[in-house]
């Protein structure tokens, strides 16, 4: 089976020091596989080991006598990651038990999340997630295909434009008297940081270097005046001297072009100096507004940025917000109707997904009861309640499947109206009549996951457990089907089978399995069928189910060969 149909597989299964096991290692098939042994051999610790993957509670009391901590493995394909995965539940003697996934360590909540996409326990109650609302509204969903898949898409648009419209008039804020203080005080800044007339985000520095030289003119001045005269005196004069002295001399024509050099050099920097003596003035009106405006930057810089340019985005930030306030009454009414529109259309969607889910709903309940009769519950009643639930991202419903198991018992939640037995066969329907709808359809939704079924055939035996053969065929046929079943009838039907022997080693007894085949396998069914004295005709017996079950049957849907 190609695992482009998104299906989850246990590829091996690896179990050390859980109950009587010492060591059980098995490589997994696609197709139904079925567990089976004699009575106490063990059978069950097959469950026990998945459930405990699953996240099932931990007991110590589940480690083998003389060992230190019991651990199960498994090696998975999972279709979301399209790789193999690996997960590891151990139990210690002492202490908590612990997880891990591909190696590393993990909450038992993290490893039962991994899990629950890739293994679907049908046997033991705690272990049912078919038993949860949530995933039966799913199942639901499945049966029904394109039209529910439709329905729910409208809803959760309704539902996330309703949140997005909510969050709108949420972020203007609900309390008056808080908006007007808000504006108050962002008029109030807008004011103050608007006649300071912020403009260039360097202000401050070139206001700095101006008060250096406005503080210290006149010194300035008599420093400048000094350096230009001394250049253009005495300097001048050596240099001019210096050159006069080399003119002619031809060996020492390099050091003449170098005074030469600084002979102009000299002559630009002088000129530099005049005109900087010229601009520096002695001003102690503007050396006091210079003063002023910085004390004014550094008292707005205290509440509003250290720098001009913190206070100028400070400013154009406030008077957004200032906006956003001031225009709060015009922008909540669109708000509050785009709230009104949304409601609206989620209750429309949301009325046209109950719709959708009530028909279907008589559709899966009467396909299961028809599987249910052939695996001999003739008298059981399937409903499929689809009631007014919370809303959530799944729609408005909460969708309850309900079972009298027996003439007179009342309707009840599955959790609460069958045997073990009786819940396995009803959700084998379940799985069934989902899997026929599917086929039917020729599509197929979500993952497929791991499902694993036990005590399925419990009282059960004849033609009814052939029935359920043939059901867990029918399931193995679009991905892989686990089962423990002590039925030779159900067996019959197995694409591969498991057996788990028991033996007694010293004072010890240990379990192990085996996947059995061709005469192996005909043994194994015939000692279900008589015991384990099997005779000849029980082996006769067991051919002729294996036979009957590689042959073509005639759907009761349908009325196809299958």
């Amino acid at each position: 089976m190609s695992h482009s149909v998104a299906v989850a597989s246990l590829l091996e299964l690896r179990v050390t020091d859980l109950g009587i096991i010492e060591e059980l290692s098995v490589l997994l098939e696609q197709g139904l596989t079925v567990v089976s042994g004699e009575t106490g051999a063990g059978k069950t610790l097959v469950m026990t080991a998945l459930a405990l993957l699953g996240g099932a509670r931990a007991d110590s009391s589940m480690v083998r006598a003389g060992a230190s901590e019991a651990r199960v493995e498994g090696r998975f394909f999972d279709p979301a990651i399209e790789d193999e995965i690996v997960l590891v539940r151990v139990v210690p003697l002492d202490g908590r038990s612990r997880a891990y996934v591909n190696g590393g360590l993990v909450t038992i909540g993290e490893l039962s999340e991994r899990c629950g996409s890739l293994i679907d326990l049908h046997g033991q109650h705690s272990h049912q997630s078919l038993l949860d609302p949530a995933v039966q509204t799913k199942l639901l969903d499945r049966f029904c295909g394109a039209p529910a898949i439709h329905a729910l898409a409208e809803y959760r648009a309704a539902r996330l434009k309703l949140s997005e419209a909510q969050r709108k008039l949420d972020d203007l804020g609900g309390d008056e008297r808080a908006r007007a203080r808000e504006l108050d005080l962002l008029k109030f800044q807008i004011d103050e940081l608007v006649s300071a007339s912020l403009k260039d985000p360097n202000e401050a520095d070139a206001l700095e270097s101006e008060e250096e030289l406005l503080a210290d003119a006149e010194a300035h001045q008599i420093a400048l005046r000094t350096a230009y005269e001394a250049l253009q005196g005495v300097a001048a004069d050596a240099v001019g001297a210096a050159t006069s002295a080399l003119i002619g001399r031809p060996p020492f024509a390099a050091h003449e072009t170098r005074i030469r050099g600084l002979q102009a050099e000299i002559s630009d920097i002088a000129h530099d100096l005049r005109g900087t003596l010229e601009s520096v003035v002695v001003d102690p009106t503007r050396l006091a507004a210079v003063q002023e405006r910085r004390r004014l930057l550094r008292e707005l810089g205290r509440k509003y940025g250290a720098s001009c340019g913190e206070m100028i985005a400070f400013l154009d930030a406030a008077q957004v917000r200032y906006d956003e306030i001031a225009s709060h009454a015009e922008r909540a009414s669109a708000a509050e109707s785009e709230i009104a529109s949304a409601v609206a259309s989620q209750h429309k969607a949301a009325n046209l997904l109950t719709e959708v889910r009530r028909e279907a709903a008589l559709r899966l309940a009467s396909s299961v009861e028809t599987h249910l009769v052939r695996l001999a519950m003739p008298s059981a009643r399937f409903e499929v309640q689809v009631e007014e639930g919370d809303e959530t991202d799944d729609g408005g419903d909460r969708v309850v499947f309900a079972l009298s198991a027996n003439t007179g018992e009342p309707l009840r939640p599955l959790a609460r109206a069958a045997s073990g037995g009786e819940l396995s066969r009803s959700m084998l329907a379940v799985r069934v009549a989902l899997h026929s709808a599917e086929s039917n359809a020729g599509v197929k939704v979500g993952v497929v996951p791991l499902l694993v079924f036990d005590e399925v055939d419990a009282g059960i035996g004849g033609e009814a457990g052939i029935a359920v053969g043939r059901e867990l065929a029918d399931l193995g046929g679009a991905g892989q089907v686990l089962c423990v079943t002590h039925l030779a009838q159900v067996a019959a039907f197995a694409d591969n089978q498991i057996v788990v022997t028991k033996r007694s080693v010293g004072k010890r007894t240990i379990a192990t399995a085996e996947v059995v085949s061709g005469e192996e396998r005909i043994s194994e069914l015939s000692r279900m069928l008589a015991g384990v004295g099997s005779s000849e005709h029980a082996r006769r017996h067991a051919q002729e189910l294996i036979n009957s079950a590689s042959s073509p049957r005639v759907s009761a849907e349908t009325g196809s060969a299958e």
